[in-house]
């Protein structure tokens, strides 16, 4: 039975298991242990050779061994319940022998034997945990505090190098995983952490991977949680994307304006070709406001007839602005006539109040009567250019 057990002291044992084998390193202990034994033979004054002291502890162990299996056989039946252990299915057991890793590696599942006294075993679980990493203050590469978590599954691949390469794999790995996100953060931009969190998690999970193997743990995924921002950050942030969406709306509508238009220009042409196809269109535009429930009620009338009324309103303004400048001709034709009728009496009353002074300049009356119908002339010209310029 002694064969089953692996010295500790080896500089490097093969492990196997789930089809892998991992060099366990024992360096150091094996130095202290050579010390402190070299010490105690200088303290007792002679020393010893190493092969004595292994054939010492064997035959030790070997002692051991034999008064533990008597010890269980004189304790039948009631020693069965203490050597057989059972591990469940997602379980293993690491069974260490006077200290020493049996060979071997983890047993289970099901049931295996242990020695009373002799041996310990640890129960591994090889299921995935789950560690939610706590919010981590970062100072990102452009000097932005920001506040992210993660989430870390892991699980046990290897139950043997994680008892006996490390205290405390779980512990071990979860300080990791904290001081990992913080070094992955810091040496990233802001708009990297917001915009590239799948390439993050990622090289997250390969660095933890690779740091864990020695402990015989598997990282499985990383998941960046959330990222929280200052307060006066997002406040800046909004602003500079609602600036940017509204630019962009602009630019889309003046652009649709211009189609639009262009659309429109050319249906007015369409339907200049055809008088018949604004009809149309009315009737299009009545079936679409007909199939809402509304109480709007639209009567479309003939184009023809509209044109009909606006050409009969236009030669009934022509004809009452005609008879307009016919009128005003008459009425400056009856002026006239009166300013000729009362204008001969005031002549014969002058020719008779003034008869020296007819005597005496001759010529000059003679010119007073020629005068008189050329004032007419220019008078009845005047009324003849108003009247045409209305």
């Amino acid at each position: 039975m002694g064969s089953d057990i692996v010295p500790m002291e080896q500089v490097s044992s093969m492990v196997s298991n789930g089809g892998g084998s991992v060099t366990m390193q024992r360096d150091d202990e094996y130095r202290n242990r050579i010390m402190k034994n070299t010490q105690a033979k200088h303290s007792h004054g002679f020393l010893y050779s190493d092969e004595e002291i292994s054939d010492k502890a064997s035959t030790c162990g070997k002692l051991l061994i034999f008064l533990s299996v008597a010890l269980v056989i004189m304790t039948l039946p009631f020693s069965l319940f203490v050597c057989f252990k059972v591990v469940q299915e997602y379980e293993r057991a690491v069974i260490f022998r006077l200290g020493r890793l049996m060979q071997g590696g983890a047993k289970g599942p099901g049931i295996f034997f242990i020695l009373p006294c002799i041996d310990s075993y640890a129960r591994v679980d090889l299921r995935t945990r789950t560690y939610d990493v706590p919010p981590q203050e970062v100072l990102t590469k452009d000097s932005v505090t920001v506040s992210v978590d993660a989430v870390v599954y892991y699980r046990v691949s290897n139950a043997t190098v994680s008892i006996a390469n490390v205290e405390n794999a779980h512990h071990s790995t979860r300080l990791l995983a904290q001081t990992t996100l913080r070094n992955t953060m810091g040496t990233r931009h802001l708009h990297e952490i917001l915009s590239e969190r799948m390439t993050i998690s990622g090289t997250m999970q390969v660095q933890l991977d690779e740091a864990t193997d020695a402990w015989g743990i598997k990282v499985e995924r990383v998941e960046i949680k959330d990222v929280r921002l200052p307060v006066q950050l997002q406040r800046a942030m909004a602003a500079e994307a609602e600036a940017a969406r509204e630019a962009r709306a602009k630019v889309i509508a003046a652009e649709g304006e211009q189609k639009a238009s262009r659309a429109l220009r050319e249906a007015s042409e369409v339907i200049g070709d055809s008088p018949a196809a604004l009809q149309l269109r009315y009737l299009q535009t009545l079936n679409t406001i007909s199939a809402e429930k509304n109480s709007t009620i639209v009567f479309p009338l003939p184009i023809d007839l509209i044109t009909y009324f606006l050409k009969t309103s236009e030669a009934t303004t022509q004809q009452n602005a005609a008879a307009a400048v016919a009128a005003q001709q008459q009425q400056a034709q009856q002026q006239l006539m009166q300013q000729q009728q009362y204008a001969q009496p005031m002549q014969q009353q002058q020719f008779q109040q003034q008869p020296q002074q007819q005597l005496m300049s001759p010529p000059q009356q003679q010119q007073t009567p020629q005068q008189q119908p050329q004032q007419q002339q220019q008078q009845y010209q005047q009324t003849q250019q108003i009247s045409s310029a209305m």
